[in-house]
């Protein structure tokens, strides 16, 4: 029952920056991990590693929520063929 509410209000939020076409600078932040790839020689060159960018959780939810209404918005009024 908590969790509805939550997601209720988180959607509200959503919804008005959306509107006010407002993004959060906590939304912009990512996490950048190096990971270095197995089996490089040299390890001075950028190359032999992989980055990996990790996106705030919110902005996660956030993106899945819009995808759905523009999911929903296209099947609608039958946008694509």
């Amino acid at each position: 029952m908590v969790i509805l509410v939550i997601i209720k209000n988180f959607i509200k939020v959503a919804s008005y920056y959306f509107a006010s076409r407002i993004i959060l600078k906590s939304f912009k932040k990512f996490i950048i991990i190096m990971l270095r790839k197995e089996g490089k020689k040299d390890y001075s060159l950028l190359s032999s590693y992989r980055l990996i960018a990790l996106k705030n959780i919110l902005v996660k939810v956030l993106e899945k929520y819009i995808v759905n209404i523009i999911s929903e918005a296209v099947k609608e009024y039958k946008l694509l063929p």
